[in-house]
């Protein structure tokens, strides 16, 4: 969507949809790029609800309040609604592996000096960890490994690797946690199950001590269909997405609450 031309068009698309008494507007655009805050972190933007007031051959236009307005871009859209429809937006939001957005305060249990216990939550400001549903493991290269899925960030920029595994769909996890002596005989490994349209299967991400390098493993039925060798520790990401992520997590959701159908992608 060529974000210059639909900002230079908003004035006469939103014509009639401003009350008189209101000289300015505001409006979002979606267009699959990260939303910034004021104070320069990403953020996942919320669902809304809105009326359908233009749409172009790029992008439509939702009225989301008295002056405010989202433009979307409808190469996007699960589905295109007409004008005057009421509709439900849901742009994409990180999530963790138990369904939840990422940027879900995460709740503790602490304890009172005299050992009651009680919970609190905490909200660390621009961040949204996916954690890998495995316990703290004893082997220091599988530490690493679910360091490096958890912090480092995905070919996007947005994404952790760990959200791109949440939004394949990973789950069934399972792990190799080697005794210093086993390591060559039993190399550390995380593997799980993913449904995309690029791949349905189970992966496998496994350390080779001897190479100082990972290898990422693609198995459908019990047999080995794919694997990538000799992968450095910064190049899982790219490896990862080349394998099995198909792309539709950009997509925005759009549900029609009321008026005219809408036409499904």
């Amino acid at each position: 969507m060529n974000t210059q031309a639909i900002r230079a068009r908003m004035p006469s698309l939103v014509q009639g949809h401003v009350p008189s008494n209101i000289r300015s507007f505001r409006f979002n655009i979606f267009d699959g790029q990260p939303k910034v805050s004021t104070l320069g972190f990403q953020i996942d933007p919320r669902p809304f609800e809105g009326k359908v007031i233009a749409r172009t051959e790029e992008a439509v236009v939702v009225k989301t309040g008295r002056a405010e307005f989202a433009v979307l871009d409808r190469a996007l859209l699960t589905e295109v609604p007409d004008e005057g429809a009421k509709v439900q937006v849901e742009p994409y939001a990180r999530r963790r592996f138990d369904g939840q957005r990422a940027d879900t305060p995460e709740e503790l249990t602490e304890f009172t000096a005299d050992g009651q216990p009680y919970t609190v939550k905490r909200l660390i400001l621009g961040a949204a960890p996916a954690k890998l549903p495995i316990p703290e493991p004893r082997c220091p290269e599988l530490q690493d490994l679910i360091q490096q899925l958890e912090e480092m960030p995905a070919p996007d920029g947005f994404r952790r690797i760990t959200h791109l595994l949440v939004d394949a769909g990973a789950r069934d996890f399972a792990w190799v946690d080697p005794l210093p002596k086993d390591i060559i005989s039993t190399p550390p490994a995380i593997s799980f199950t993913v449904a995309t349209e690029k791949f349905q299967g189970r992966v496998t991400v496994l350390y080779k001590r001897g190479a100082d390098l990972y290898a990422v493993e693609l198995h459908r039925d019990g047999e080995l269909v794919e694997q990538a060798d000799e992968v450095f520790f910064d190049s899982l990401g790219e490896t990862l997405e080349r394998l099995i992520d198909d792309g539709k997590w950009r997509f925005i959701r759009v549900q029609c609450l009321a008026g005219r159908k809408t036409t499904r992608h």
